[in-house]
């Protein structure tokens, strides 16, 4: 389901990474957040490919899925 995000204790201590690389998951979660275009990512990490973000998009709304059962 997420073949781009890897985790690895010898990149970035086992942070989620994309594809191996030493630009973790949150930094390009960040930037989006932040206002930053995909466009403006990709200028700033160049190894990185447009399903890159896409996948690091995903695979963080993934995690933040959370079911609420009202008591």
């Amino acid at each position: 389901m997420f073949d781009r995000i890897t985790f690895s204790p010898q990149i970035m201590g086992g942070r989620a990474c994309v594809r191996g690389m030493r630009i973790p998951v949150s930094v390009i979660v960040g930037q989006i957040a932040y206002g930053a275009t995909v466009e403006d990512v990709l200028a700033e990490h160049p190894d990185l490919e447009r399903e890159d973000i896409q996948q690091a998009l995903t695979y963080t709304a993934w995690l933040a899925h959370e079911e609420v059962h009202p008591g």
